[in-house]
């Protein structure tokens, strides 16, 4: 059996820490809340997936003055690759989108290791042609050209240039460049340079200060006359720099392309390109033309780019849709050049070995469609199989469009899928549903360690059992996969580890405790876990335990199967430090109920004497030792409360936590059915013993 032996150093309140973890089961931590548990698990995560920064925020705030002395160090980690943490920062990143679910959910729900296996082998049908495309730098730049032009060209519906396209903005007044108008010529050498964008901006600019001298704003000479400076003016009113930019582009763009374009086409975009004066309609019928072809030619060689599995799968006739793919070059009267012709034959023979595989494409391509559908349907299946048990009244619809598919929400009274999920589901809902779809992830993504932070204490039992059976039973669950699940919720425990053992065998529970910061385990087996009247059997029977802890063990006993008879009232006079037993507060009892109680008592607690364990009580400095000797925090606990209530005054013993945990939450709250044994398994959180340490010490 595999295990990962696993250390965490100076982590928020952790300073050492040493949990194991079984490969492939699922390792359930129990302990209180305020140990931790949150901690190691984002300590883990972080350190197996490289998030130095999370890591570095979990250092202790009495290191944090020191940079480079005690940082947090997760060791025993680096043969689990990848991790995945369900916490309230999960639900709250990848579900409830506003139009589906959860986000991702093609890659989650479909994209599984079946599909990719299928991919792969369709793939490497296309993999000739598609590598054409990828490898080609110059079939990259032609399609990047083409797509230009095809954008740059706008027309109406009138058939006229549309004013505001690239064409229109660069030519629509004739070339300003070739032909320069007569008061203007001055300027030729700057317009006809080889950076006329440049100068045209740094002119305009020039132009701003026309106003505030008789002198050049460029060169500081005087401009003796007006026409001089309406001449410099008509510079900028001519030649708008976006509008030469427009012209230079394209013009750089027709001469890469020129070798595709027949000679016609070549010298009639010259002349347009060229011109003097705006677009004729003949100019315009041409420009559609060509966009129309180029428009054309693009789809072909973008279709034949992006052929897959998904450009595929709904085709009625695949057969036809590959033939369609052909680039006949007859079509394009434009475009039939000897260059265009040699790139057309070239992706045209790749083509021929994908009409020669039809067969196998097309069957390669059911099988894939059928897995998706498979899929689609087990999980919805599987989903809302787990909303029905677990009594939610919802369901979802999954769908497939293209190369995604979407999870929407059902309620049992509306037909349509309900928008914005997060708005209508409650709390639990939430959870519930996360952690279902978490285990979807987790499957998908082959995710080494799942680690679940506290995921089924705020539900009732019936649905905490449907989560976990749902979570880790049958194949496709996390059954195998190594999952942390760190809870201070006893529930699972008890039903995972004795109730449903035999349902969950590869499952391995550990107690956590921690004092003076360092965390450790214990193991829980099915043994461990009794009813409580089994643990106050086992604890009188304990010779290690002395008698006055005994008395405190029974008495719970007998309050736990109700009954209180005179025994129950015997050792409640007891633990309430009355030398005279009394039923209830008042009523003494006589000699007979006093002899019956005591020989009942002894034949639990062989050498139980009244008396000597009143006298201890009475006496502090006993007590206090019987509370040091103690070992278990929930017998400290109650020796704290005998000792309080004789040797403490009522207003100095004041304190809501102590009074939480001391009257409710150790004496009837914790006291399930079922439990593990207090004085084995130290569940009382450390900083309230310490609260009754420095309570003690102070008397």
């Amino acid at each position: 059996m595999i295990t990962y032996q696993i250390k965490i150093d100076n982590c928020n309140s952790i300073d050492r820490g040493e949990i194991t973890l079984y490969k492939g089961k699922l390792n359930i931590k129990y302990g209180p809340n305020g140990l931790g548990k949150s901690t190691i698990a984002k300590a883990i995560v972080s350190s197996i997936n490289g998030n130095s920064e999370a890591l570095k925020n979990l250092k202790p705030f009495k290191y944090r003055a020191f940079d480079y002395q005690n940082n947090p160090y997760v060791m025993g980690v680096n043969d689990i690759k990848s991790a995945l943490i369900f916490n309230d920062t999960y639900v709250n990143q990848f579900l409830f989108q506003p139009d589906d679910v959860l986000k991702n959910s093609f890659e989650i729900l479909i994209n599984t290791q079946e599909f990719k296996k299928g991919m792969e082998e369709i793939d490497k049908l296309f993999a000739e042609i598609k590598s054409y495309f990828d490898d080609n730098e110059e079939i990259k730049l032609t399609i990047l050209n083409l797509r230009e032009i095809q954008n740059a060209i706008v027309l109406t519906k009138a058939g006229n240039q549309a004013k505001f396209s690239k064409f229109y903005k660069a030519f629509g007044s004739g070339n300003k460049i070739e032909n320069i108008p007569i008061h203007l010529k001055a300027y030729e050498d700057f317009i006809k340079s080889d950076q006329p964008v440049n100068w045209i901006s740094w002119h305009a600019e020039g132009k701003d200060f026309m106003d505030l001298s008789n002198n050049c704003p460029y060169c500081a000479s005087d401009l003796d006359n007006l026409d001089k400076k309406e001449i410099i003016k008509q510079v900028d009113e001519e030649y708008k720099s976006k509008d030469i930019e427009h012209l230079k582009n394209l013009q750089e763009i027709i001469k890469r392309l020129n070798l595709y374009f027949k000679k016609d086409c070549r010298e009639e975009l010259e002349k347009i390109t060229k011109g003097k004066l705006g677009f004729t309609p003949e100019d315009c019928e041409f420009l559609l033309s060509l966009r129309n072809e180029v428009s054309a030619l693009i789809d072909k060689l973008e279709n034949l780019r992006t052929i897959s599995f998904f450009t595929l799968r709904n085709a009625r006739n695949i057969d036809e849709e590959i033939k369609k793919l052909k680039i006949v070059l007859d079509e394009f009267s434009f475009l039939n050049s000897d260059k265009t012709s040699s790139i057309v034959d070239d992706i045209n023979q790749r083509l021929e070995y994908l009409v020669n595989n039809i067969g196998i494409i097309k069957g390669r391509i059911n099988i894939q469609n059928q897995n998706i559908k498979r899929s689609i349907v087990d999980n919805q299946k599987s989903i809302n199989n787990f909303l029905k048990s677990a009594g939610y009244r919802y369901e979802v619809q999954i769908s497939q469009d293209e190369n995604s598919c979407k999870m929407r929400l059902i309620h049992f009274d509306y037909e349509k899928p309900i928008e914005a999920p997060e708005h209508h589901l409650s709390y639990g809902e939430k959870n519930a549903f996360a952690l279902v779809l978490f285990m979807y992830q987790v499957l998908s993504e082959n995710i080494e360690l799942a680690v679940l932070d506290d995921p089924v204490s705020s539900f009732d039992k019936t649905k905490k059992f449907a989560i976990l059976y749902t979570l880790f039973h049958g194949q496709s669950s996390l059954f195998h996969t190594t999952v942390l699940m760190l809870t201070h919720d006893i529930e699972p425990i008890i039903d995972i580890v004795r109730v449903m053992n035999g349902k969950f065998p590869d499952a391995v529970a550990c107690f956590l405790t921690s004092r003076k910061g360092i965390v450790s385990e214990k193991k829980i087996l099915k043994d461990d876990i009794q009813t409580f009247a089994q643990i106050c059997k086992a604890n009188i029977q304990n010779i290690q335990i002395e008698d006055i802890i005994k008395c405190i063990y029974l008495r719970r006993h007998y309050e736990i199967i109700d009954n209180k008879g005179i025994e129950y009232n015997y050792l409640a006079s007891l633990l309430h430090g009355r030398e005279i037993p009394t039923f209830g507060k008042k009523e003494p009892m006589n000699d007979y109920e006093i002899t019956l109680a005591k020989s009942s008592i002894q034949e639990m607690i062989p050498h139980f004497d009244y008396i000597a364990i009143i006298r201890k009580t009475k006496n502090h400095l006993l007590m206090k030792e019987s509370y040091n000797n103690a070992k278990a925090g929930y017998e400290k606990l109650q020796l704290f409360r005998l000792y309080k209530e004789i040797h403490i005054s009522e207003q100095s013993s004041k304190d809501p936590i102590l009074e939480k945990f001391v009257n409710e939450t150790f004496h009837i709250e914790n006291e399930y059915i079922m439990q593990l044994n207090p004085h084995e398994f130290n569940n009382v959180p450390e900083y309230v013993i310490n609260i009754c340490n420095d309570k003690i010490n102070q008397h």
